[in-house]
Parts: C-alpha cells; structure tokens; sequence
C-alpha cells in the first residue's frame, strides 16, 4: 500500500478542496492518505507555519487561496521542494471569466456569506432534524420532500443530507403493525418518496446495528421471513400511491439524494433540481 500525505490548505473553511480531494482519492485503491488539513490561512506567518509542516512531510498540496501574495510564497516554496502544488478552481474560474467578460472577485468563502439562501439551508436543516422517524406529522405540508421507508433504509442519513442542500425533509418508517398517519396520502406540497431495498441487504445492515447496540440478533426484527414481508408491504404502498420509488440497495447517500433532487426538479420543471 502506497502512502501519501495530502495538504489541504484554503482561506475560507475547506470544505470545497476535501470534496474535491475525496472525489479524486476515490478513483485510487490501495493508498493509505494522510491528510493535513489547513483551513483560514489569510496571513504569511500562517502560511510559514504550515510550509514548515510541508517540508517534513512531502506529498501532494492542493490549495484554494485568492490572495495573489499568499498564493506565490506557497507556489514558489513547493517549488523549490520539488512538489505539486495545484489549485483545482483555477480552471473553473478561468472558463468562467472568458465567457462572462469579468474577472474573479478575490475574496475568500464567498459561497458562504449569510445571505437568503444559507438561512435557508439553516432553516431546512432545523426543520428536518425535528421531523425525524415520523415527529410532527401535522407539519408535514411544510415539508418539500417525505422520505417514507422500512426501519433502516437509510430515510435520516438521506434527510440531513438533502436538508444541507437546502430542502426541508421529513422522514417515515412504515412498519406493519403501525399504519402512518392519514395525512401522509393528501400531501400536496411535498414530493413523496419510497425508499426500498433488497430484504437480503436489509438483514445485514439490521444485524450490524444489533450488534453495535449488544442486543440479540435472532428477532423478528432480522427474520427473512418477516422483512420480506416487510419490504413487499412498503413496496405495495408506494405503488398504490403512486409515489416514486428509490431502490437505495446499491446506492451511496449522495447517490440517493441526487436521484431524489432530480424527481423535485422534474416535479417544479426546473432543470437544476435545486433548491
């Protein structure tokens, strides 16, 4: 296994160059990556700081700095080591300015400037936080999309998800011995969505979660019988309701996600799909 250290280094909060790095590591197998992480890096001395961490650990330094100073001390210092130093949105920014006719505005996180739309995604993420598993029915029209799904279809983890995108959420698990509410089949704000999964997938991810709590694993909860059951109830409802259906077996949270934003786009006619 081949071992890499990876130097993240951007002037606002990073978030952008660890996706990109996660997306890139991705397509690599058997590398053992040791990340240096180094957000808000605005001045020289922070910059020197981090350059002497470089030096001693050499390896791959993917940075997002808009200050042209800052940007040449590092790139001419990784020079001089011998090491690659990229900026992977110096080609997205580049296309961008020929075609609009202007340059770039140097300034750190501008994407994350509290305007409309970050109290949005704020507001979506409270909303779906506090319509977990079923709570609050009665709000459920306020929602934009209703994840409705058997125990351990991955409804939260998708929920938060899409909640830091900037929808408003909520989530149902349709269990057997409990019918949901009545108000789930008269919704007319949000988009209703099933997710399903293979009964073989179900059991283990639901076996794997006994035993991370020390319970018994020979219930009805983990029964093949029983979840197959399971599993065809849910998938008759959401066919007899019409609803879109997300097979999530073989599918990543964001996979999932996207897949459901893409339904919300088609749903209001917008191409983007976004909130």
């Amino acid at each position: 296994m081949m071992r890499l250290h990876l130097h993240l280094l951007s002037d606002s909060t990073g978030e952008t160059l660890e996706n990109i790095a996660k997306a890139a590591l991705a397509q690599y197998d058997d590398v053992e990556t040791i990340r240096h992480f180094w957000p808000m890096v605005r001045t020289e001395a922070h910059l020197e700081r981090i350059l002497q961490e470089i030096s001693q650990n050499p390896g791959l330094v993917l940075f997002t700095l808009v200050n042209s100073e800052t940007r040449r001390t590092l790139e001419t210092r990784c020079r001089a080591l011998g090491l690659p130093a990229v900026a992977p949105l110096d080609g997205v920014t580049g296309a961008l300015s020929g075609l609009l006719g202007q340059a770039a505005k140097a300034r750190p996180g501008r994407q994350h400037v509290l305007d409309a739309a970050y109290f949005a995604r704020v507001d979506a993420i409270q909303f779906t936080i506090a319509h977990d598993d079923g709570i609050l029915a009665e709000d459920w029209e306020e929602a934009d999309i209703v994840l409705a799904g058997v125990s351990r279809s991955s409804k939260t983890p998708t929920s938060i998800y899409l909640a830091n995108r900037g929808f408003k959420t909520a989530n149902i698990p349709i269990v057997l011995e409990s019918p949901p509410p009545a108000s789930l089949y008269t919704l007319k704000n949000p988009i209703v969505v099933g997710l399903t999964t293979s009964a073989d997938r179900l059991i283990q991810v639901r076996r794997n979660r006994l035993l991370s709590l020390n319970q018994k694993v020979e219930t009805a909860y983990v029964d093949q019988e029983a979840v197959t059951r399971e599993v065809a109830f849910a998938r008759r409802m959401f066919a007899d309701n019409g609803w879109p259906v997300i097979d999530v077996t073989r599918r990543s949270i964001e996979e999932t996600a996207a897949a459901i934003i893409a339904l919300v786009g088609e749903r209001r006619g917008d191409v983007r799909g976004d909130a």
